[in-house]
């Protein structure tokens, strides 16, 4: 068989197998957080928020609501090196992110059942 025809067979039987794939995936709710700060905003958004007193001041003196926060945890990015996530027993995390235009940075503290949001600053 000549290897253009074979290269043509290929892409056609990938090409179906993604178009089934894409159509079976579409309707579920499917995510693939396959990366560090992927699996650790994951781990976060799916547990209880707690916002502390300090953060509740800081939200209000900045103008900043809980939707801003919930855009950041699903997509910023987190900051490992300022981070300290191997503390016992709740790690603390360093988040970024960028909301209509303002960065925000806050400290996360994850435990197993809760995730508490201990500081908020904009800049």
């Amino acid at each position: 068989m000549i290897l253009l025809k074979r290269f043509v067979f290929y892409f056609i039987g990938f090409s179906l197998g993604s178009i089934i794939v894409y159509f079976i995936w579409k309707g579920k709710n499917v995510s693939f957080d396959y990366g560090m700060d992927a699996r650790t905003l994951k781990s976060i958004r799916t547990k209880k928020l707690i916002f502390s007193e300090d953060t509740y001041v800081s939200m209000k003196n900045s103008m900043i609501d809980s939707t801003a926060v919930l855009f950041i945890l699903s997509n910023g990015d987190v900051d490992f090196g300022k981070s300290n996530q191997h503390k016992k027993p709740c790690p603390e995390y360093a988040v970024s992110g960028y909301y209509k235009e303002k960065k925000m940075e806050f400290l996360v503290i994850r435990c197993d059942s809760f995730a508490t949001i201990d500081s908020i600053s904009v800049k």
